[in-house]
């Protein structure tokens, strides 16, 4: 057996697959709990999201603002401002500009905004510092480049939110469409010490304004009770359906793939995660649609048939992605072929020697002593 029965995932894919004795493997297993446990419906989830929102307005009374909403301008952050509408909440919608926003996703944001009646606020990003980031993942060689991303819309949204006195911040995360990931695809988007380790052996300028999650940040929501409220997990969330919805009540516009409506993404997902790294994202997104019920393995398998990436966009976009990050194509097709190396192997938020900082210059002592003791596989790069 090369894979699962029931998904699409296979032994290329995560290497550790564990399939039992019907074939099922250990992903459909994990999303299927989680389903259970996050998932609610009926009388269940009608009162834990009446009560939710109640909560939420009960706060917001004498505010400007009762939440703020992450928008992309992409499925899940679109359905859920067009849901808090239909509630009656006062949202403030919040968008990261990281300089890769494509056409339709600003066009996308402007009619969400502009329909609902919400405020936006727009983060941008210090480009020549974000682009010194992206460059330095590029040349770490580790596969969560988004990390950068989604760890400076994190910290950018609770900045925003200690600015404002938001204390509830509506997420669009659901496991319908998100449930399955393999773990070593991704890495910790909150992780702001290997983001400053990586940036510090590659980068070549200061991070003076890049929003990061620190230890303060992290305080300051633990002290505040932000909360993060994902109620697409309580309601019904077909895809296909959602999207006719914002369609027609939003003018909205379908940009492609999960999470295309960042050229950026769609480049790292269509292009370098699938040529470089091996993994094509479209398995694990297609994979829980089935575990969901929305398609079949069958009508999964079909869609896998189709290219990653349209051609002539790539040609566009390569040509677009380079010039932006000022890379020739003989630099790029040198990075893409360093070799792959883990996270783990710069600095983690998690590590010992971050806690106790004196302790530091022991370091390399104990790593030679894990090489040693067989504790710590060292990566030959």
């Amino acid at each position: 057996m090369t894979g699962c029965k029931n998904c699409i995932l296979d032994y290329s894919d995560d290497a550790n697959l564990q399939i039992d004795e019907n074939g099922v493997c250990n992903h459909c297993h994990y999303y299927y709990k989680e389903a259970q446990f996050l998932l609610k419906t009926g009388a269940e989830a009608e009162s834990l999201l009446s009560g939710t929102i109640n909560t939420i307005k009960q706060y917001g009374k004498n505010r400007k603002y009762d939440c703020l909403i992450g928008l992309s301008g992409g499925v899940d952050s679109s359905y859920v401002a067009y849901l808090a509408a239909k509630f009656g909440l006062k949202a403030l919608c919040v968008h990261f500009d990281n300089g890769w926003n494509s056409e339709l996703a600003v066009k996308n944001i402007e009619n969400i905004v502009n329909k609902l009646g919400f405020d936006l606020y727009t983060y941008v990003i210090d480009w020549e510092e974000f682009k010194d980031l992206q460059l330095a993942y590029l040349k770490a060689s580790v596969i969560d480049i988004e990390v950068l991303t989604d760890h400076a819309i994190y910290g950018s949204m609770f900045k925003i939110a200690k600015d404002n006195d938001i204390k509830y911040v509506l997420g669009g995360h659901n496991v319908v469409t998100e449930g399955i990931l393999p773990y070593h695809w991704t890495y910790n988007k909150k992780d702001f010490i290997n983001i400053q380790a990586i940036h510090k052996k590659y980068g070549t300028r200061k991070l003076n304004s890049f929003p990061f999650l620190d230890r303060k940040m992290k305080r300051f929501i633990n002290k505040a009770g932000v909360e993060f409220v994902n109620y697409l997990n309580w309601v019904p969330y077909v895809k296909d359906e959602v999207k006719k919805t914002l369609i027609q009540e939003l003018d909205w516009r379908d940009y492609g793939g999960k999470h295309y409506e960042s050229v950026w993404t769609r480049f790292y997902q269509g292009y370098i995660l699938p040529v470089k790294f091996k993994v094509d994202k479209r398995k694990a997104h297609l994979s829980s649609l089935i575990c969901s019920g929305q398609i079949t393995r069958d009508e999964a398998l079909e869609e896998m048939k189709n290219p990653a990436y349209d051609p002539e966009l790539l040609k566009v976009d390569i040509e677009f992605v380079l010039k932006k990050l000022g890379l020739t194509k003989e630099e790029f097709e040198k990075i893409m072929k360093l070799a792959v190396r883990d996270h783990r192997e710069f600095d983690t938020e998690g590590s010992f020697f971050n806690y106790y900082p004196f302790l530091k210059p022991l370091k390399p002592l104990w790593q030679s002593f894990k090489t040693v003791a067989g504790i710590r596989k060292v990566n030959a790069s």
